[in-house]
């Protein structure tokens, strides 16, 4: 009866939607002028390889859609996924690298060593060098690859840039996270630099100090408008929007004054210019006869956090943890090219899946010896069939702080409970270790003028508890834990983790690197690893050691 009450809770609050007219909203978040809503498009390219564009957000939280029962305004969102496809069973991962990586891979992060944590800004290490991403793929199946916005994915050295991996150009941020208008970035006292490229160098040039989700629209209006709509396209537009520091624009708290909650009401600010934002790129592909060739597709990188304004309600958690509330997202797909349109996906749906859905619709080759964790998932989305997929190694991660109650025998000797780690199979979510931030957060908890976890429903676990299972299906916020009633199920996704784990590679995860320091290059973030001064003090040792070789053979003699 609960389970019942609880789904059908579930239903109600993700069929809520609303949405407004394109016409009825003008300027704003990256205009073009001369750029009226009624105007007819360009000629439109023949129906071939689609135009794709991937939008992905950061930091946006499950409830934070209107068509989720916000009370921030998302008219763009709405109309886009009411007229497309809502995917209501979408998972990522719980932070940015995470997400990132698993996206233009199409791998887990246990399959390519990041499995832990995020790439900092001072650590010499980037995704792995051996892993071909989807621009590349893309690329030779004869798209131009073009990325605006946040990459994080690494840059210690040059061969790990965007324009590196695949991308013909980038204008974008190299960091997680850093200041809206000025683009700098400090990781720790003292630590600071710039942080806006255009290509592999700053992009001095191009800074007028407009607000980055400003800023990141008008450079892909440039890209449409100059770029031929009968030649493929690949467009990469990762927002640093919502990610904190909370900043926007003035004239976007109009609506939101009410909001007592000062990191609620930036968070809706920004928000709405992320929307309005979406609303111009979608009005330029029609300007630029891109639109009936196009698949839109729209993604948050993981759950919102709820003490940067950010809510998940009703899931549980937070981003940074592997309750609902950290990986379930905000997805949707928009095109002319479904069959299913206006229809809503309950199927299992993973960010590791565009990597094969994506090539297969540009009329690419996988290759036979890439192992990808992901699933062609196109027929599930367009036409309603079944998800090929059944399961999501959510992660495992052997160097997060351990559980201190974990142990062996609580895992009936199959699994070390201490380690953190998450896995769904079906209907079943089993969790590990130390899972993260576990409570829920409503919206009430947002009425105060400070951060406030009054109404925050707290948990308390018994002590010692490092294993759950969840029916996700029946109980889609976590509330019954069900590890205890069913021990069967416990050891068989126990066993599917420990199957998992026999293929994971080393965790990638270096100590800082002095020569990072932006004041050591020019107080810019960027390169600073330099291939040719490892091979000269590498033939300098092996010189060294010669001469001391040469001299031992003479004393010997």
């Amino acid at each position: 009866m609960v389970a019942a009450v609880l789904a059908g809770l579930s239903l109600l609050s993700l069929l809520t939607c609303g949405y407004l007219a394109w016409g009825s909203r003008r300027g704003g978040a990256g205009e073009a002028p001369g750029n009226p809503l009624g105007e007819e498009p360009a000629a439109s390219a023949p129906r071939s390889q689609p135009h794709i564009i991937f939008i992905l957000a950061d930091d946006q939280g499950f409830r934070d859609v209107g068509y989720h029962g916000s009370e921030i305004r998302t008219p763009t969102l709405d109309k886009l996924a009411a007229e497309g496809v809502k995917l209501e069973n979408y998972y990522v991962q719980p932070m940015c690298t995470p997400s990132r990586s698993q996206l233009i891979t199409g791998k887990y992060q246990i399959h390519t060593g990041l499995q832990h944590s995020i790439i900092r800004p001072t650590q010499p290490n980037c995704l792995p060098l051996d892993n071909v991403t989807l621009p590349q793929k893309l690329k030779e199946a004869g798209y131009s690859t073009h990325m605006v916005g946040k990459w994080h994915l690494g840059f210690y050295r040059r061969e790990c840039m965007p324009t590196q991996r695949g991308f013909d150009s980038f204008f974008g941020s190299l960091l997680g996270s850093g200041d809206y208008y000025t683009h700098f970035k400090c990781d720790s006292p003292g630590i600071c630099g710039y942080d806006l490229y255009e290509n592999d160098n700053a992009a001095w040039d191009h800074d007028n100090g407009i607000y980055s989700t400003q800023m990141y629209t008008q450079k892909v209006q440039q890209i449409l408008a100059s770029h031929n709509p009968r030649k493929p396209l690949f467009l990469y537009i990762a927002y640093q929007a919502v990610h904190s520091p909370l900043q926007a624009p003035g004239r976007y708290f109009e609506h939101y004054r009410s909001i007592n909650n000062i990191n609620r009401r930036r968070y809706a600010a920004m928000l709405a210019c992320l929307d309005e934002a979406i609303n111009n790129v979608t009005l330029a592909l029609r300007k630029y006869g891109y639109y009936e060739n196009s698949i839109i597709i729209y993604s948050s990188d993981n759950g919102g956090q709820p003490m940067a304004g950010g809510s998940n309600w009703p899931l549980r958690g937070s981003k940074g943890t592997y309750w609902e509330g950290g990986i379930r997202a905000v997805g949707f797909v928009h095109s002319p090219l479904l069959k299913n349109k206006g229809s809503v996906c309950k199927e299992l749906v993973h960010i590791t899946d565009w990597f094969p859905t994506l090539i297969t619709l540009a009329e690419g080759q996988i290759d036979e010896d890439i192992q990808l964790d992901g699933y062609d998932v196109w027929e599930t989305i367009s036409e309603g069939r079944r998800s090929p997929r059944v399961d999501i190694l959510h992660n495992i991660d052997p160097i997060y702080t351990k559980a201190k109650n974990g142990s062996w025998a609580a895992g009936y000797g199959i699994w070390n409970t201490a380690i953190q780690s998450a896995i769904r199979v079906n209907h079943w979510k089993l969790l590990t270790g130390n899972p993260g931030y576990s409570d829920w957060v409503p919206p009430q908890a947002f009425s105060n003028a400070g951060p406030n976890r009054w109404h925050n429903e707290r948990v308390s676990w018994s002590a010692g508890k490092t294993v759950w299972l969840f029916n996700i299906t029946a109980d889609p916020y976590e509330r019954v834990d069900l590890s205890a009633r069913h021990p069967d199920v416990v050891k068989q996704l126990l066993r599917r983790l420990s199957q998992f784990n026999k293929t994971a590679v080393p965790v990638r995860y270096p100590p800082k690197d002095p020569r990072s320091n932006p004041k050591l290059n020019g107080g810019v973030w960027g390169p600073w690893f330099k291939e040719d001064e490892k091979k000269k003090k590498s033939d300098k040792s092996k010189g060294a050691s010669k001469q001391k070789k040469s001299k031992n053979k003479k004393k010997a003699n």
